[in-house]
């Protein structure tokens, strides 16, 4: 049986080898095509994958057989559970492969997307643009249909020309702008408060009007310190929480 593949990725030493690899393949698995396997490789050989020990790669799993998106079967192996419920807490632990795992897993419609003046409260973020490219999307549970978040990411108008709509509809704004547009990243820095949900947010995500939210704006930083994409997601109070790990190193 051919085994699933996941995506490589950049340890950072600076933070828990464990967590990163947890969501590194918690972003392959919830991004991967119906097409591939659901088979995982063994502990040994995603352990050699990522280049960390073996007790590191259990330590991972563990993690990800606790959300739900595995399970471990003795002499059989590990399989990606393909009806795992979606739902989790939005972690924050700076790392950008973090932040594509949280994003990724969902159902995703593109609702709209275009050129718009950059609004007020995001001037100082795009002192030089008068426009910024829009694309709004809403996510829903896989098996549920059930919406989730909805997200709107602001982008500099010279970036939109390497942004493929088909791309948005699989992966995060992050993971497109990194991996396919091909832009460096440096940094993103997360804001994430409570909200009283508004007639629009309301009526995408199902909710009474006033009702928890999340409200999250995550700024990405190219390696000139210029932002280039504000994300202001719209997350469902109930089936969200907010967790931030501190690393005391």
């Amino acid at each position: 049986m051919t085994s699933f593949a996941p995506d490589s990725i950049v340890l950072n030493r600076k933070l828990p080898l464990w967590y990163q690899v947890s969501q590194s393949l918690r972003a392959s698995i919830l991004g991967r095509s119906p097409q591939d396997p659901l088979r995982l490789p063994t502990e040994e050989q995603l352990a050699g994958h990522y280049g960390v020990s073996v007790l590191t790669m259990r330590q991972a799993l563990k993690e990800l057989e606790d959300e739900g998106l595995i399970t471990r079967h003795r002499r059989r192996g590990t399989f990606i559970e393909p009806h795992a419920r979606r739902g989790s807490p939005v972690r924050l632990l700076g790392s950008v492969d973090a932040i594509v795992a949280q994003q990724s897993g969902m159902r995703t419609e593109l609702l709209d997307h275009g050129t718009t003046p950059v609004p007020g409260e995001l001037a100082e973020f795009f002192p030089e643009a008068r426009e910024v490219s829009t694309y709004h999307r809403l996510r829903s549970d896989e098996k549920t249909g059930e919406p989730t978040n909805h997200a709107r990411n602001y982008v500099r108008p010279e970036l939109a020309a390497l942004i493929d709509l088909d791309d948005l509809v699989r992966w995060p704004m992050t993971k497109v702008l990194r991996d396919v547009a091909g832009v460096d990243i440096s940094r993103i820095t997360d804001t994430v408060e409570a909200r009283l949900a508004d007639p629009e947010t309301a009526k995408l995500l199902q909710v009474p009007l006033l009702s928890p939210i999340l409200h999250y704006t995550g700024i990405t930083y190219d390696t000139d310190g210029r932002p280039l994409d504000v994300a202001v997601i719209h997350y469902r109070g109930d089936r969200f929480s907010f967790t931030v790990t501190l690393d005391a190193t």
